[in-house]
């Protein structure tokens, strides 16, 4: 195996958020990617991980969706 040098090695880290909408399933997952390109840096990439509706106590369906967001972490 080869020896990663600092400038071909990248390291990145997941965090997990739950984007929510009445609108459905797609909106929820663009709130959460929304939110997190405000707040978070070098994203690369996300991950749909779960949907779910909350029914029990919204007045509405509100469509919820867990995604993986990775970023880059800089040297």
């Amino acid at each position: 195996m080869g020896v990663a040098t600092a400038s071909s090695a990248m390291v990145f880290k997941k965090i997990t958020l739950i984007g929510s909408s009445p609108d459905g399933f797609t909106q929820a997952v663009d709130n959460a990617i929304d939110r997190a390109e405000e707040t978070v840096e070098n994203i690369h990439w996300v991950e749909v991980e779960e949907y779910g509706v909350e029914v029990a106590t919204a007045p509405d369906r509100e469509y919820q969706a867990e995604v993986t967001v990775a970023f880059r972490i800089d040297s």
